[in-house]
């Protein structure tokens, strides 16, 4: 009828704003948890206040951005994962070689199988958990190189802007693969830390080389776990600074890629951008890359995972335990930490790592 053809020319003009947006998750049903660090109350506003003056803080004695990450996330219709794989793989694009580039992949979410496998975790559009199902990631330099990136000629080739007969083309295939638009999110990517990787994927004029035929999906090469962290602002400098104190031994890990702390960028403007929900969508988001999941499960079960996660802090580390708080800590979190896991496919990244 004329009024389903409207809708869905609506709907397709919908996916075709926020696309351009390319470059973790909603949902986590299996039994696997990854760790948090242990609940303390928040540190003291003196403290906060006196570590403003440090050059690595804001004014607001939060952190410093190392890295700009901006993601999207896509909810990929029912048995279109291939497809929609296939369309990322046979793009134009040259990520690459634009001034600001770090690392890119491509993230299909899973559950963990005990059995060290993965399975897709395609979620559900009864409830929404089906957004999310796909997540691009693409770690910049600056915030402004990627500005600049989505401001000129390179966004548009890669995005189908280069003629009618190709913008045509990506709203039809957008319909018919994504349910609903896809939603951007953009984080200042703290704590960076990246090992230099012993072989870069080959390239061709900045992008993948891969056969990709729609039917099969693409070969996972890393794995990503994440945290999802519901902090209230007021808390966002004693979260941030617990983070920071904490000994990490990442770099000394077998198969350890990359890891970042994903701080919400809520100021982030665009196509798709939509205000943050803080009831469900997290405020932070560590994020560690992986060669594999099998590198994953080693560093889970080994001694740096229990030193980094079995102790509090240095800076919080004070007093006797007879001198213990007047007040019954208080959590830096809203509500429970959320992980989620995915499988990276696609990985572009720089020589020097991410």
């Amino acid at each position: 009828s004329t009024k389903s053809l409207y809708n869905m020319m609506v709907s397709v003009t919908k996916v075709l704003g926020v696309l351009c947006l390319a470059q973790t998750a909603t949902s986590f049903t299996t039994t696997p948890t990854l760790p948090t660090f242990q609940q303390s109350s928040p540190l003291c506003m003196a403290t906060v206040e006196a570590a403003e003056t440090d050059e690595n803080l804001t004014s607001q004695g939060l952190l410093k951005r190392d890295r700009y990450v901006a993601t999207n996330r896509f909810a990929v219709r029912t048995n279109k994962g291939a497809k929609f794989e296939a369309r990322w793989a046979n793009r134009k694009s040259r990520l690459s070689e634009l001034n600001g580039f770090k690392y890119f992949h491509l993230m299909r979410r899973v559950t963990l199988d005990e059995d060290g496998t993965c399975t897709y975790d395609a979620g559900e559009k009864s409830d929404g958990s089906n957004m999310g199902n796909y997540v691009s990631f693409t770690i910049w330099e600056k915030k402004s190189d990627f500005s600049a990136w989505r401001k000129g000629d390179a966004f548009k080739e890669a995005h189908g802007g280069t003629s009618i007969g190709a913008f045509m083309s990506t709203m039809i295939s957008s319909a018919l693969i994504l349910k609903g638009p896809p939603r951007p999110a953009f984080y200042d990517g703290l704590l960076v830390q990246s090992t230099t990787p012993d072989n870069v994927p080959e390239t061709i004029d900045g992008w993948r080389n891969v056969e990709a035929d729609g039917k099969v999906n693409l070969p996972a090469e890393c794995f990503i776990a994440c945290n999802q962290f519901f902090v209230p602002a007021d808390n966002g400098a004693a979260f941030e600074k617990r983070w920071a104190d904490r000994e990490s031994m990442l770099k000394k890990c077998e198969g350890f890629v990359a890891f970042s702390m994903l701080r919400r960028d809520t100021g982030g403007k665009g196509h798709g951008v939509v205000p943050m929900d803080e009831n469900t969508e997290p405020t932070y988001l560590s994020t560690t890359i992986w060669e594999n999941r099998a590198a994953f499960d080693k560093w889970r079960e080994g001694t740096a995972f229990k030193k980094a996660h079995g102790a509090k802090p240095p800076s919080e580390q004070q007093g006797s335990k007879s001198e213990g708080p007047a007040n019954p800590p208080q959590p830096l979190w809203a509500k429970p930490p959320q992980p989620v896991f995915y499988e990276g496919t696609l990985v572009i990244s720089k020589p020097e790592g991410a």
